[in-house]
């Protein structure tokens, strides 16, 4: 890792704007910017206190390129752990270009993506998994994936992972010693006592380890399938979720052929709507690989709603007993997804073939129903409410750790795996020497997600996916 050049870029999204902020970073940070600004009360930036600010202009020689704000932060107390300068100048995105060419000229050398928080950590400004979660928190969309990555960033995660390598470290060194007196037969590290220790990093992982389950579709939106027959409403009820007319909505059955997809907050939860192709027996070769796309997407979907026309429970052969059967078919097709029954176009029945619908329904176990009419907007809520009480969103509440990154997931299951054979081995009385093997590997891996053991590969990959200028 170079770290003793300085570095440039643009920290605001490129374009114009009212304001834009060029950030530089590095030992001649400040000496730079000094050779390029002239202070309106002529003050000297080499001199000033850290968390400084100060009204000057940039300068190209005897050419005034701005009037600008620039900030003044110190080693260490900077986000970088370096000498930082930021520059605020009006948000044209040619005085932009034209300051950071001049500052390419005087010596900086352009940023690489996530350059600036990849030196926050090299400075141990941030751990890893902390500075992971500013490209989460800067990515994130709505209510839920903010207070995760905040959650994150503020260390939350990591106080967590730490707490439980120290004391793991604690007992290794102890086992080690061991090793050391191994003729005497001495036991340093208490058996018991370790034993507990041991169950409560396993319940502690296996929670950190369930709850991937729901941070990963929460930071990348929860798929929900809207399937059924054709010209029952699906593409209705999505345009009324959106509302706005997302999808073709026409009397001609089999009109969406392609899966149709759109994101949706609802309570602070990302939620990702598949319109599907209608499902039915067709010799329509395009109309049929629109219907296979609707199982892959079904597949995909964590959950399923499937809608009935009203206008089928009109007819005399659709009774208590053939709905019971449709919804055994799709429940026991897709056992583990929650699977809501919507019955559509609830407008066009009287009030007694309403209740008798009711009647019927609540008689059906397995799913949950809901009677709604996409077209008037009827029941759309209570859909979005079932919806959210299919989140577990109680954690988020409860500002638990959730797990959203698959590189953290993947870290902790192997960590448990090593715990797992550590507790193995001490229940069966095997030799120090042995343990000691197994704790070191757990160490590694909880090491790996606060970078505390790091690799230049496993850096590169991580902050390639940075922002340029964060």
């Amino acid at each position: 890792m170079v770290l003793s050049d300085t570095i440039v870029a643009l920290a605001t999204p490129s374009g114009a704007g009212a304001i834009a902020v060029i950030r530089i970073s590095g030992k001649e940070a400040i000496t730079i910017a000094n050779s390029i600004f002239k202070s309106v009360h002529a003050k000297d930036l080499t001199k000033q206190k850290s968390h400084t600010i100060l009204l000057g202009h940039i300068t190209d020689s005897a050419r005034t390129l701005d009037e600008v704000l620039l900030s003044v932060f110190k080693d260490p107390h900077s986000y970088t752990g370096e000498d930082v300068i930021e520059i605020s100048c009006h948000g044209s995105p040619y005085i932009q270009q034209q300051i950071i060419q001049l500052l390419l000229r005087k010596g900086c050398r352009m940023a690489d993506a996530g350059e600036f928080t990849l030196r926050a950590f090299l400075h141990g400004k941030l751990d890893l998994s902390q500075a992971e979660a500013v490209a989460d928190l800067i990515s994130s969309e709505n209510e839920a994936t903010h207070q995760i990555a905040m959650q994150q960033m503020r260390g939350g995660f990591s106080n967590e992972i730490k707490m439980l390598r120290e004391e793991l470290l604690n007992f290794a060194s102890l086992i080690e010693l061991e090793l050391d007196f191994f003729e005497e037969d001495v036991e340093f590290a208490d058996r018991a006592k370790f034993k507990e220790l041991l169950n409560r990093i396993q319940e502690v992982l296996k929670r950190l380890v369930d709850s991937f389950a729901v941070g990963n579709v929460i930071k990348n939106g929860i798929p929900v399938a809207i399937v059924g027959e054709p010209n029952v409403g699906k593409s209705t009820l999505l345009n009324a979720f959106l509302n706005e007319e997302r999808a073709i909505v026409s009397e001609i059955a089999g009109t969406t052929r392609d899966a149709i997809e759109d994101e949706l907050n609802i309570g602070g939860i990302g939620f990702r709507f598949i319109d599907t192709a209608g499902i039915r027996d067709t010799e329509d070769v395009v109309e049929n690989i629109g219907i296979k796309k609707t199982f892959e997407k079904i597949s995909q979907a964590q959950v399923v709603l499937f809608i009935h026309s009203a206008e089928e429970f009109r007819m005399a052969e659709v009774n208590l007993k053939s709905l019971q059967l449709e919804v055994g078919k799709i429940a026991s097709k897709y056992p583990d997804k929650p699977l809501v029954i919507l019955v559509n176009k609830t407008d066009i029945l009287s009030p007694k073939e309403r209740t008798n619908l009711k009647n019927m329904l609540t008689n059906v176990e397995g799913s949950a129903f809901q009677l709604i009419s996409a077209k008037t907007g009827e029941g759309v809520e209570a859909v979005k409410n079932l919806l959210l009480n299919f989140v577990n969103t109680g954690a988020l509440r409860n500002n638990e750790t959730i797990v959203t990154n698959t590189r953290h997931y993947d870290a902790l299951l192997k960590a448990l795996e090593e715990v797992q054979k550590v507790q193995s081995g001490l229940d069966n009385s095997i030799s120090g020497d042995l343990l000691a093997i197994d704790i070191r590997q757990a160490l590694y891996h909880f090491g790996e997600i606060t970078g505390e053991i790091s690799s230049d590969d496993l850096l590169g990959n991580i902050f390639a996916n940075f922002c340029i200028g964060k």
